[in-house]
């Protein structure tokens, strides 16, 4: 199913730098703007992916008929046993030589058994510490992940005085913690999830806070909207065309049209990111 061609669609997650889009991305990024999709974030997770981040920034920068590429370059949680000191340094760098809309996707992660291991965890507030230090220092916004360790996060970013908001992306967490994050200056990110029934703590996070506070993405190639799995795979990889159905999924838990929802979100992506509207 296609947009409307007056909806404007901003994709605040993607992955849409991982060798899963080698194959076809630029076929599905000139899809995704017929789709309605005018701009996408390429966000940093890995250091050791950083030369690929850029250059597919550059890539769909060049292309015609393409959402237009921002980038988020950051060292994800989840990864923390990967991270060296000098990753932190090539994250400078990068913000230093490219045009980074913000930092991420930072934050905590304590869904794995390893991850809440104490070492571990410090590790992650260590490296989320100093990532919320260079958003400062660089003055941009942060898109957070967070599992499990909602608490944890909102304490840090109050310890270092965070002001320059951002992305609570992909959020799992519940009504108290979405305000908490709002009145900090963030949006809370939907992703396909919102077209499940059954993501019953998640409608009621969106009808509560609104449509004023909300941002949507795929998350791509993961968080595959639950209209478009195939029942007879496991994982259906997601890409930027399937934005549409998480506005549609977000839309009818609003109980607004797409129509009027879609420059909402537009323009609270751009406030997130410290866009000129």
């Amino acid at each position: 199913m296609q947009a409307e061609p007056s909806l404007c669609l901003f994709d605040t997650h993607t992955h849409f730098d991982v060798p899963e889009f080698d194959v076809d991305r630029e076929r599905l990024a000139v899809v995704a703007k017929k789709s309605g999709v005018d701009a996408l974030i390429l966000i940093g997770f890995l250091a050791s992916r950083f030369g690929d981040l850029v250059r597919t920034h550059h890539t769909l920068q060049q292309l015609e008929n393409a959402p237009k590429s921002y980038l988020a370059p950051g060292l994800h949680p989840f990864y923390i046993e990967q991270h060296l000191a000098d990753h932190v340094h090539d994250l400078e760098q990068l913000l230093k030589v490219e045009h980074c809309v913000a930092i991420g996707e930072i934050g905590l992660d304590t869904f794995l058994k390893q991850h809440k291991q104490p070492q571990m965890y410090q590790k992650q507030r260590e490296y989320f510490a100093v990532q919320l230090e260079l958003a400062k220092n660089y003055q941009k916004p942060v898109l957070l992940h967070i599992r499990k360790a909602h608490a944890d996060v909102l304490q840090q970013l109050k310890q270092h005085k965070f002001k320059f908001g951002g992305i609570a992306h992909a959020f799992s967490g519940g009504v108290e913690e979405a305000k908490a994050l709002i009145k900090m200056g963030f949006k809370i990110g939907v992703t396909g999830q919102i077209t499940n029934p059954q993501a019953k703590k998640l409608h009621q996070v969106v009808q509560v806070i609104g449509a004023e506070h909300l941002v949507i993405e795929t998350d791509c190639p993961d968080m595959t909207p639950l209209c478009c799995q195939d029942s007879t795979e496991s994982r259906t990889r997601n890409t930027p065309v399937n934005l549409i159905y998480v506005l549609q999924g977000l839309a009818q838990s609003l109980n607004l049209a797409p129509e009027q929802l879609a420059p909402v979100l537009w323009h609270n992506s751009l406030t997130a990111l410290h866009l000129s509207k």
